[in-house]
């Protein structure tokens, strides 16, 4: 059931949204192995003139950046799964924004199961009485 808060640098872009989502949902599920029809992912778009790289704004450098929060149960993946993780998400990233600055960020946040969950449950529960 993971999270995704997704941040792009630029103008909002419906149709670039909708593509995002979708690739962060396929990528979340394949190589993190996480439920898509549990997957929640929100997107939001800075101005490039908002968004700084060695002090310099990106309007100036012309250049994309994003940062990638995908937030997940501890313990559930393995440092291999998301090494692979974010090198496909910026390899995808790129592909997507037409290419990007190298200081553009994905996390993969661990958060305990116990202070983690969806619909009121937390995952510790949920793993303690499944169904």
């Amino acid at each position: 059931m993971p999270y995704l808060h997704i941040q792009l640098s630029g103008d909002a872009d419906d149709d670039l949204a909708q593509r995002v989502a979708a690739h962060a949902t396929d990528l979340t599920a394949r190589l993190l192995g996480k439920d898509p029809a549990l997957t929640a992912v929100v997107i939001d778009f800075v101005p490039a003139r908002r968004w700084f790289i060695a002090k310099q704004a990106l309007s100036v450098s012309g250049a994309r950046s994003y940062h990638w929060l995908v937030t997940i149960t501890d313990e559930t993946n393995t440092k291999a799964e998301k090494a692979a993780y974010l090198a496909a998400v910026h390899e995808t990233m790129g592909g997507l924004l037409g290419g990007v600055a190298d200081h553009s960020y994905v996390q993969v946040s661990d958060v305990r199961a116990a202070a983690y969950g969806y619909g009121g449950v937390t995952q510790e529960r949920r793993y303690q009485r499944p169904g």
